[in-house]
């Protein structure tokens, strides 16, 4: 299942199985300022994709993507990756320390693993 955001562009947020949507789960629990910045980025990451690039995208690597929103000096970030037409954000968190945690892009995997179960491996 999926959360469509920005439908004709194909930009969605994963749902696991028990309907759990971790990207709006976070945005909703966060300030208004915080909200309508990630919501800009993630538009403009529905049209230029991965050409939007650093420092506002960076790869972490295994096809597992960062889209950085700084508000305030506080960094949050909004982790996704490419599945032919879809954008599919995964995770979301605030980044406290130097490198992104290990435990978020493993989260991001396995959300990439069961969007591939749920779509059916193409």
């Amino acid at each position: 299942m999926m959360y469509p955001i920005f439908e004709e562009h194909g930009l969605v947020f994963f749902e696991g199985r028990r309907g759990d949507c971790p990207v709006r789960d976070y945005l909703r629990g966060q300030s208004k300022k915080v909200r309508g910045h990630a919501g800009w980025l993630l538009e403009v990451l529905d049209e230029q994709g991965v050409k939007l690039g650093r420092p506002t995208v960076g790869h972490l690597g295994d096809g597992i993507y960062e889209l950085r929103v700084i508000v305030d000096r506080q960094q949050h970030r909004i982790l996704f990756f490419f599945d032919h037409e879809f954008i599919v954000a995964t995770n979301a968190f605030l980044k406290k320390s130097d490198r992104v945690p290990e435990a978020e892009i493993i989260e991001a995997k396995k959300a990439r693993l069961e969007w591939g179960n749920q779509r059916g491996n193409r």
